[in-house]
């Protein structure tokens, strides 16, 4: 394999790249190492980082790499071969890594009592912090002329993103008795708050996180609709009152027996109403709308010509007394009647 004089890396098109491993191997003292802007490179010779070279240009020498003096011989003049690793890194910040969570959060939401499969989807920012601790955890296992880019980070690390998410969603939503319709307001809290929980976990493998962001928190349309239906319910409640909701919800329930397969019996009976709760409703309903009540009946005081209840004893305008008067003779007489048709008395 031919020496390699000059060691450097220009990077890919795009700056998804995080950690690039130079294709060969077989160094010689004096070989230049030129790192770009937004670059560190590791110097790793047996297994162990020898040096970390930050922007710029170095060249490979015993005096900046001590541990050669140990491994390699110098009897080439100065140009004395040796095999080592050499790792580029890439440390500017990538602000665009988007995350979400696969497997919705099953919960069951404290304001409408509905359970909802809660999604969410963010973006968030990494940079590398410690390239040595990037190593030990990530890097030492890297085959030759392999390329590790931002996503597959982000595939390693999303047990931890989705985990960290999930608890501080449920959290709100179940402990602090926030509804999924109004969380929206409280993403910003919620990024923060997972942002906390997740950057010593990132720390760990060598990362800072620069942002953190939820942009959504959704669930399903059907589960919406559920909620929905809650909320025109609980406005017609609002603007027909008791009494007029009541019946509404009679016709609802009428409604679905009518169109029940079991006939009216199964439709109270699959809604957990018993048969004759079911015909009482029945009776009440044919009152309310089959036979509506009439305007009491009314009849004419014979004492001042007045419109009374036909029920009424006495006039209320006069106080003569209207109800039927029985004669000694044990004959019953209409209100008014001064002498008895029978056995022709006068009535007191």
């Amino acid at each position: 394999m031919a020496i390699i004089d000059v060691v450097r890396f220009d990077g890919l098109r795009s700056r998804d790249w995080l950690i690039y491993k130079y294709p060969s191997e077989q160094l010689v003292l004096g070989t230049q190492l030129i790192v770009q802007e937004g670059q560190v490179a590791i110097f790793v010779k047996g297994g162990s980082i020898a040096d970390i070279f930050y922007p710029g240009t170095h060249t490979l020498t015993t005096e900046n790499l001590p541990i050669l003096k140990s491994l390699v011989n110098l009897p080439f003049g100065g140009r004395t071969p040796f095999s080592a690793e050499v790792y580029f890194v890439n440390t500017t910040v990538r602000l665009d890594i988007n995350w979400g969570t696969i497997d919705p959060i099953q919960l069951v939401d404290p304001k409408y009592f509905v359970k909802l499969r809660v999604r969410a989807f963010g973006q968030m920012g990494l940079r590398v912090l410690d390239v040595s601790v990037l190593f030990r955890e990530v890097i030492g296992g890297m085959q030759k002329a392999d390329i590790v880019k931002f996503d597959k980070i982000k595939e390693y690390y999303r047990g931890i993103l989705v985990i960290k998410v999930k608890s501080a969603i449920a959290d709100a939503i179940i402990t602090n008795g926030i509804s999924a319709l109004e969380i929206s307001a409280k993403l910003e809290e919620l990024s923060g708050r997972v942002r906390e929980q997740v950057t010593p976990e990132f720390e760990r493998y060598g990362f800072s996180v620069a942002n953190f962001f939820i942009q959504s928190i959704n669930f399903p349309d059907e589960d919406f609709d559920k909620i929905n239906s809650i909320l025109e319910d609980k406005a017609a409640f609002e603007l027909m009152g008791d009494g007029r909701y009541a019946t509404k919800r009679s016709f609802d329930v009428y409604e679905g027996a009518a169109n029940n397969k079991n006939g009216v019996a199964g439709a109270f009976a699959a809604g957990g109403i018993g048969l004759g709760a079911a015909m009482n409703m029945g009776a009440s309903m044919g009152q309310t709308v089959g036979n509506p009540i009439h305007k009491e009946e009314m009849k004419i005081c014979v004492s001042c010509g007045s419109s009374i209840p036909i029920k009424s004893k006495f006039c209320p305008e006069c106080g003569f007394k209207n109800a039927e008067i029985t004669c000694e003779c044990g004959n019953k007489l209409a209100p008014g009647t001064k002498f008895c048709p029978e056995c022709g008395k006068k009535v007191e």
